[in-house]
């Protein structure tokens, strides 16, 4: 028997029973859609906490001030004066294999405008060493140097939100802006940027609705709360080769010292998350890859019962078939061939599920999701296979039967 001949008796088979074989499919088709949207789902995730990480930095130790209120505030800085110079001055001197050591201090405005505009945005002190770790990617002009550090400049980097809200249209470079009650000359303005998330309890604010000044300029020309931290943060660039791990251990026990045992900060390590994430991704690939294999499992099953069924209807035509010179290869085929085109039909339709079930999660739950050329390689490739599997018992028991038997059946 040629394929085609098998392949054109099976297409004719489906259409011959038309409800019987969409509601075969139903299983395989739901069962490939969950796959296809479970994969998506967790490789969308796994590209933002990628995003998020490589934002933070694999090399970098971020140290965080811890927020307090009230009297316990009071209490803690009578021991400890939060994150300061001091502990950057110390953690240069006494860590090794360091390449960047850059603060950052938030300050919350009551009013950012210029002569065309206002913004909400917020405002970030950070060292001249800002734009080597962040990613920050300049549209036009320059970021802040080490001399605006030094010489505590009056001046200003608007992110792209910012810069829209307070000039429009306009250049902004060599424009005032006013923050608060100080006027800043506009210096640089940076590329559109749209990440704005917080990971494991570290801010990462968008870069568009922000303006940064050098850190100095913040700390000393603008008004703070006595019993703040100075600094909000601290970020420790390791030197190519050095431990992320190992550096955090040294300046643990470093600021313990410094802040007379108080813990008023948060080390975190990015790349000791971006392990755990990887962790967490797996075991959520596997419980998800589990769950949608049983859709398959239980389409398969409704292939074999349907091929069972099958054989019992063409008994006789199977005997007449065998009578003429049929072989037992040839029938194994064409039943094989029949449940191997309701899996892969089933298998294309559901591609088309997942892919919808992925743009609606991700258009209606804000959930990001990424459809891969993989997922739905292993999707309908498993669906074929279980097609064939199921098909197998079928296939078999139709060519073993005897051709004076099936020409006797009722």
């Amino acid at each position: 028997m040629k394929a085609s001949d098998a392949v054109r008796c099976a297409f004719e088979d489906l259409r011959d029973h038309k409800l019987r074989s969409g509601l075969t499919m139903l299983g395989m088709m739901f069962g490939v859609g969950a796959v296809i949207a479970m994969l998506s789902i967790g490789a969308g995730a796994e590209q933002q906490t990628l995003e998020l990480i490589d934002k933070l930095g694999v090399r970098n130790v971020v140290v965080q001030a811890r927020n307090y209120d009230g009297d316990e505030l009071k209490e803690i800085r009578k021991k400890s004066p939060g994150l300061s110079q001091r502990d950057i001055l110390a953690m240069e001197e006494a860590i090794p294999n360091l390449e960047i050591v850059a603060p950052r201090s938030v300050l919350t405005p009551y009013a950012i405008r210029s002569a065309h505009g206002t913004s909400e945005a917020k405002v970030f002190g950070v060292s001249w060493r800002h734009a080597n770790y962040s990613n920050l990617h300049l549209l036009r002009g320059r970021f802040i140097d080490k001399l605006d550090e030094e010489s505590h400049a009056q001046v200003a980097v608007l992110g792209s939100s910012a810069k829209k809200s307070l000039f429009g249209a306009r250049t902004a470079i060599g424009e005032r802006v006013k923050v608060n009650d100080l006027w800043l000359e506009v210096i640089g303005v940076l590329q559109d940027t749209s990440l704005s998330e917080s990971f494991e309890g570290v801010d990462i604010s968008s870069d568009g609705d922000a303006v940064y000044l050098p850190f100095p300029t913040l700390l000393r020309k603008f008004d703070h709360d006595p019993l703040d931290s100075p600094l909000d943060e601290i970020i420790l660039r390791v030197a190519p080769g050095g431990s992320p791990s190992d550096t955090a251990i040294v300046a643990k026990t470093l600021l313990d010292r410094l802040h007379g045992g108080v813990k008023d900060y948060d080390l975190v390590v990015p790349e000791a998350l971006l392990k755990q994430s990887q962790q967490t991704q797996n075991i959520f690939n596997i419980v998800m890859g589990c769950i949608a294999g049983i859709s398959l499992f239980v389409g398969g099953i409704g292939i074999m019962n349907i091929m069972l069924a099958s054989v019992l209807e063409q008994t006789r035509e199977i005997g007449i078939r065998r009578a003429v010179g049929a072989r037992r290869r040839d029938i194994r085929f064409q039943f094989l061939v029949s449940a191997f085109a309701l899996s892969v039909l089933g298998g294309l339709i559901g591609i088309a599920v997942g892919i919808t079930i992925a743009k609606v999660v991700a258009a209606y739950a804000g959930w990001p999701t990424v459809v891969t050329v993989y997922s739905i390689v292993v999707s309908t490739g498993v669906s074929a296979l279980v097609g064939l599997l199921s098909g197998l018992y079928p296939a078999i028991r139709a060519s073993n039967l005897e051709p004076i038997e099936a020409l006797h059946h009722e």
